[in-house]
């Protein structure tokens, strides 16, 4: 997937490693799990907002049962100490290279290649979690922010370590919505209430003017907005989050009505939320409703995720 504040892919997956870390013997399952309660709601969205070509519709009823998820993004810090107690190698670390918005590489960076039709996403050697602009950059200073560059292979490897899965795509939508019926955000259908930013995304003329009114330029702390009506932080905009299924742009005109998994096979798997990099004149994908998808092998620095867990 490429448009606009989507992240990027490199193509076929070539593998999901992760199955090769086994968990940990004692799983400490995280304490900012909150419990969203069993629930039918209706997934999806057919307005005029949303991209029927995404899969959006049919807006359909779904039945869930009770589940746990993270208040927040897995953060840097939470990330650093999976890779201190495994040694995990992300997938951007093994490729040696992941996709960097290129409104944040300096301007004597040398030309690497870029997305066809989005020249915004560009090649860096040396982008991974730990720089997330390249190897020029670092995380110092941002511990509390979202870590990127994760691909699903390596969220679901800290899932196996932290003792959590993903979510499902129906249970992070129903998460996102935060009680709420038919609304296009986590607290309602207006995007700025009162004049309020409620999300870090993209702000100016995209791609090359950001003001920053929501006073970030790039990611922004795990918990920079208030959360919706279940506890949940940044639902929306700041980065993509990784779920569990396989995306297939029909799944949810045949989907069982009750606790859906997702297809069985697939190439990319869905991502939700949007990113900071979402923009009202090109990527409404800031919505509950919203879904793209990339190959497990896949990153950006844009995308992270957040773990789910059973009650």
């Amino acid at each position: 997937m490429t448009d606009g504040c989507c992240s990027p892919s490199r193509g076929p997956a070539e593998g999901e490693s992760a199955a090769a870390l086994p968990p940990r013997a004692n799983p400490m399952v995280s304490d900012s799990l909150t419990t969203v309660p069993a629930q039918t709601f209706r997934m999806g969205d057919d307005s005029q907002w949303a991209y029927p070509a995404d899969g959006e519709g049919p807006v359909h009823e779904v039945s869930l049962s009770a589940f746990r998820l993270d208040r927040y993004a897995v953060s840097n810090a939470r990330f650093a100490e999976f890779i201190a107690a495994t040694g995990w190698r992300t997938d951007a670390e093994k490729y040696e290279w992941s996709f960097v918005f290129a409104g944040f590489l300096p301007a004597d960076f040398p030309p690497t290649r870029g997305v066809e039709g989005t020249p915004w996403w560009r090649q860096v050697f040396g982008a991974d979690w730990k720089h997330p602009e390249g190897p020029q950059s670092d995380i110092d200073g941002r511990p509390d922010h979202p870590v990127v560059h994760v691909s699903w292979n390596d969220a679901r490897a800290f899932c196996a370590w932290s003792g959590t899965r993903l979510a499902t795509e129906a249970e992070w939508e129903a998460g996102a919505r935060g009680g709420l019926r038919g609304m296009p955000f986590p607290w309602g259908d207006e995007l700025e209430p009162a004049g309020t930013h409620r999300m870090n995304v993209f702000q100016g003329v995209f791609p090359g003017e950001n003001t920053a009114a929501d006073g970030f330029l790039g990611t922004a702390p795990v918990d920079a907005y208030e959360p919706n009506g279940y506890g949940l932080h940044n639902m929306t905009g700041n980065v993509w989050e990784w779920c569990a299924d396989w995306r297939d742009l029909a799944y949810y005109a045949t989907s069982p009505a009750q606790n859906p998994t997702g297809p069985a096979t697939g190439s990319e798997r869905i991502q939700r939320g949007g990113s900071y990099l979402c923009h009202a004149s090109y990527c409404r994908r800031y919505r509950v409703s919203a879904r793209i998808g990339s190959a497990p092998d896949s990153s950006s620095g844009n995308v992270g995720f957040r773990v789910a867990a059973d009650v």
